[in-house]
């Protein structure tokens, strides 16, 4: 199978989002012979409406929508992948669930917080409606705190709501500076590699097939990291034989809560900035500052397209629940799940709450935007499809992103999926002689 003119090398990570820079990243440090496959293009981020949309807004490759409930799932396909739209919040790893599947990231966890910014937003970068709505939640007893950020809060700019966008001015970090510090040690990065499935000498994986300008080309590998997201990674796994992947995933449904206050006159503010964990409820609440074209798309489905004038005026809260899990992903890449009965009452507990924050805090006519989803995951499960090293039943396969994560967590992952790719390159580097959790 494989070509003796073509080069080998140490490890190929498919992807470049948190999981799969962070593997990268480690490797090349080492002085391993790393190439790095996206799908994604690299063009230098402008913070433009016009690439958001043309790297994760194209309804059927970064918005997808499941069979029944036609709710919307957001991925972004670029280097650095959805980290580049995420809202950079730094949500604290599941330990105790971690550690019951024998896996403890916590050193990996204190590593990272030297390396990239992980603290609350200084009081100068907190925005009026963010300030308004905490001071509105904590009157009513709530426990809405400053969340913690992955900001250089340095380079950040207030009256900016291009979080969403893709930041331009370098102060949101994303998987797309450890890709750099890759490449920087030697990695060779291809975007523009659609990745289509592993091959195997045996039971040993030995390479990958991808397509590039409708090419398509193998190249040929010691280890194979597949990270190509909860929705990406599971269909190249069936496509390459592990049937099991892309079963029973979960995919954390958001609905975001409105209300116009009179004169607030927002110009724009940090995403995310503070909120409430109602963890024995099963699920978040935050506030979010949309741009005014996104705030259009969310509201025209309720006939409220009408609020657009009043943009500027408005508080946003987003509920975001730990859904139950269940559906599939079809080998084309179809997904197939509802929301479970279980899931619209949090949903509706969430925007009751919400509504209630509001309305204490001044806003008036108080409505829901439609159903979206973010963090797939549990697409390839630790104990289901790879084992407590993340690897396959295939030797020297392995999978880092959101798809490992056994179970619903409801919060945002990005630490913990770069907490397990430090784990996994340890892993790699020290020849598989990486310690796991009895």
């Amino acid at each position: 199978m494989k070509n003796k003119n073509s080069k080998h090398y140490d490890a190929i990570v498919v992807g470049s989002g948190p999981g799969g820079a962070t593997v990268a990243k480690a490797l090349t440090e080492k002085n391993k012979n790393v190439l790095i496959l996206e799908r994604g293009g690299n063009a230098k981020i402008n913070g433009s409406l016009t690439q958001m949309a043309m790297t994760g807004g194209i309804p059927g490759k970064h918005v997808m929508f499941t069979d029944r409930t036609f709710l919307a799932i957001i991925r972004g396909i670029v280097t650095g992948g959805s980290t580049i739209f995420y809202c950079a919040s730094a949500f604290e790893p599941p330990y105790e669930m971690m550690e019951s599947y024998g896996i403890d990231i916590r050193n990996e966890v204190e590593a990272l917080k030297s390396e990239i910014p992980t603290g609350p937003l200084n009081d100068d970068l907190f925005g009026k409606g963010a300030r308004r709505i905490m001071e509105s939640a904590v009157e009513l007893g709530y426990d809405w705190k400053k969340l913690n950020k992955f900001i250089y809060q340095e380079k950040c700019k207030t009256d900016c709501n291009k979080c969403s966008y893709g930041c331009p001015y370098g102060a949101k970090w994303t998987a797309r500076n450890f890709v750099e510090k890759a490449t920087d040690n030697g990695a060779e990065l291809i975007n523009g590699a659609k990745v289509n499935r592993v091959l195997f000498s045996g039971k040993k994986a030995v390479g990958v097939e991808f397509t590039i300008h409708c090419k398509t080309r193998k190249v040929f590998a010691d280890k194979i990291i597949v990270s190509a997201g909860g929705t990406g990674t599971p269909v190249i796994l069936q496509k390459s034989g592990l049937r099991n992947a892309g079963q029973d995933f979960f995919f954390d449904p958001l609905i975001m809560v409105f209300g116009t206050v009179d004169k607030l006159k927002s110009k724009g503010e940090v995403q995310m900035s503070a909120g409430a964990h109602m963890q024995e409820d099963g699920y978040m609440m935050v506030d979010l500052n949309f741009p005014l074209p996104i705030f259009a798309a969310q509201t025209a489905p309720k006939f409220k397209i009408h609020k657009a004038i009043s943009h500027s005026d408005t508080l946003m809260i987003m509920i975001k629940i730990k859904d139950d899990l269940g559906g599939k992903i079809k080998p084309g890449g179809g997904i197939r799940k509802s929301l479970s009965k279980n899931d619209r009452l949090k949903l509706k507990s969430g925007y009751e709450r919400a509504k209630i924050i509001l309305e204490n805090a001044g806003a008036k006519d108080v409505y829901s935007g439609w159903h979206m989803a973010a963090h797939p995951g549990g697409t390839a499960k630790i104990n289901e499809v790879v084992d407590a090293n993340l690897k396959t039943e295939y030797d020297n396969l392995y999978v880092c992103d959101c798809s490992v994560i056994p179970e619903p967590w409801g919060l945002p992952p990005t630490f913990t999926l770069l907490a397990l790719g430090k784990r996994l390159a340890s892993h790699l580097i020290n020849g598989g002689a990486r310690p796991v959790l009895s």
